[in-house]
């Protein structure tokens, strides 16, 4: 994986070239499930198709459209992912983790992530935001194993912070600003794509999880050995096997995604242009 990331890198950071020329983001955003909406309130310059950047390619999920934006939030230069790869889309860890390795390539000093999540502790609601504070790795690997994915990047990468505090702070400090009351928590990431059992759940909520989703744990990972600052905002999209009274379907999770957007944008509006300071 090492060397095809390496390529991948070389390739991407050609077409970037060519499109925008040279640029420094000051940070890189991930949208995840009914996040990409977002796009249009931060100021988009031009977009680039994933298939077109040989380390990503097309996405194979609805809600993921597949398009890697420069924009710029009161000048300030955001690259947004507009959808993210997973892991159980079946092709490895490569396109899951290229974001993360693209962001450092690029010299951005932040990665932000975001996701749709099923709420497990009992206070969430439908619609609500939580501020990753940590995470648990159910997903039955590790972006890891095998070839160390970049040079920058030890052996054994130390994980007692991934999810940088004074981010946390930035993000919080937005949701003040734009009327919104965020919640931390710890987010649980399994491989997918099939929902959870209510059993797994229980045991999920024994061991401290408050949201479980399918993503973002290992970009996270990645972002954090490679010293960028780590930073995820996940909406709960629906309550856990269990929890809910009626089946979990991903179209409840795009229904819910979708009442949320002016507030993920009003959000995201606030606090890019201060990942620059």
């Amino acid at each position: 994986m090492a060397k095809e990331c390496s390529f991948s890198l070389s390739q991407a950071c050609k077409v970037i070239g060519e499109t925008w020329g040279e640029i420094q983001p000051q940070a890189c955003l991930v949208c995840g499930s009914g996040w990409g909406g977002v796009v249009k309130g931060l100021s988009p310059v031009s977009s680039i198709p994933y298939e077109n950047i040989e380390g990503l390619q097309k996405t194979t999920i609805n809600g993921h459209s597949g398009k890697l934006w420069l924009a710029e939030p009161d000048g300030v230069k955001i690259l947004i992912f507009q959808g993210r790869r997973h892991f159980y889309e079946g092709e490895g860890w490569a396109p899951v983790i290229f974001p993360a390795l693209l962001a450092h390539e690029l010299g951005a000093r932040t990665l932000l992530l975001t996701n749709a999540s099923g709420g497990i502790r009992s206070d969430l609601k439908s619609g609500d935001f939580m501020i990753l504070s940590d995470h648990l790795n159910f997903m039955g690997s590790n972006p890891f194993i095998g070839p160390v994915p970049h040079p920058s990047i030890t052996r054994f990468p130390d994980q007692s912070v991934i999810y940088d505090a004074s981010l946390r702070k930035k993000i919080y400090q937005a949701g003040v600003a734009t009327g919104q009351n965020l919640t931390e928590g710890v987010y649980l990431a399994l491989s997918g794509p099939a929902f959870e059992t209510p059993a797994e759940i229980q045991l999920f909520a024994k061991l401290g999880a408050t949201a479980v989703g399918m993503s973002t744990v290992p970009e996270a990972m990645v972002a954090n050995a490679l010293g960028l600052q780590v930073g995820a905002i996940s909406c709960i999209s629906n309550l856990a096997a269990g929890r809910s009274p009626s089946p979990l379907s991903h179209a409840e999770v795009a229904h819910t995604s979708q009442k949320a957007l002016p507030k993920m944008t009003q959000l995201l509006a606030q606090l890019l242009p201060a990942l620059a300071v």
